[in-house]
């Protein structure tokens, strides 16, 4: 089976940007210390700006996702997003490139 990855975009105020770029980068660091189905997380900011901020994550399969959906640090993560008002799009990828087996 082909890895999963997702590609999530945030729009973030600025004066929360500072509290949900913190608990992101806490997440992303959660993820993949913790998980052993999660391959990679970056937390990607725009070179133009904090209006926004970008998840790229792989897993290796729907499971290993729906997984991290179940930990505390995501909680924790969900939690402040969820605090913060911002407005999330979440576009699901099959990973389908030349390192895959």
């Amino acid at each position: 089976m082909s890895a999963l990855a997702i590609w999530v975009t945030f729009k973030v105020a600025p004066e929360q940007f500072d509290r949900f770029h913190a608990a992101a980068l806490e997440d992303a660091r959660c993820s993949v210390r913790d998980e052993p189905g999660c391959r990679r997380f970056d937390v990607l900011i725009p070179k133009d700006g904090e209006g926004s901020l970008t998840f790229y994550e792989v897993y290796d399969d729907d499971d290993a996702l729906a997984a991290h959906r179940q930990t505390p640090h995501y909680a924790a993560f969900a939690a402040v997003a969820e605090e913060t008002g911002v407005e999330r799009t979440i576009t699901p990828f099959i990973l389908s490139n030349a390192t895959e087996a």
